[in-house]
């Protein structure tokens, strides 16, 4: 893909065109982005440009990155205000890790793991929930 705007960075123009396709809903709330690869085919561009655009989108809260899971346009997004009437809180607490999350972390069930909350609300309506896990640090 040239770059239809003399002097601006790569990444930007990218950037643009992902952000004009969530704003137009060609990519609809909640829905995952292309994946890297096929961005990258996509654009003609490196991995790390394809990033750097995705980390522009990720700032601006139009897309969250879920490890594991990939990139999805943000579903509490909306045009006449990302920022306003938004509001989120974080938890946490300690959780003794089950059959499932053991394995993941390659640990025995029951060890003591961290988990984090974090619920996004827009005008009082949750509309995103994401729950992190790290292991509980132990002293040596």
């Amino acid at each position: 893909m040239p770059t239809p705007h003399y002097g601006q960075p790569r990444y930007r123009v990218i950037a643009d065109e992902l952000r004009e396709r969530i704003e137009h809903g060609v990519i609809p709330p909640g829905t995952l982005l292309p994946t890297e690869s096929a961005l990258t085919a996509e654009f003609r561009a490196s991995r790390g440009t394809i990033r750097q655009a995705v980390a522009v989108l990720r700032e601006e809260r139009l897309v969250a990155t879920e490890h594991g899971r990939g990139t999805y346009a943000n579903p509490c997004w909306h045009k006449s205000g990302r920022d306003e009437g938004s509001e989120t809180e974080t938890r946490q607490r300690q959780v003794a890790a089950d059959p499932e999350l053991a394995a993941l972390f390659a640990v025995e069930v029951g060890t003591a793991l961290v988990e984090q909350q974090r619920i996004t609300r827009t005008d009082g309506t949750v509309g995103i929930v994401v729950k992190t896990y790290r292991l509980f640090p132990t002293k040596q």
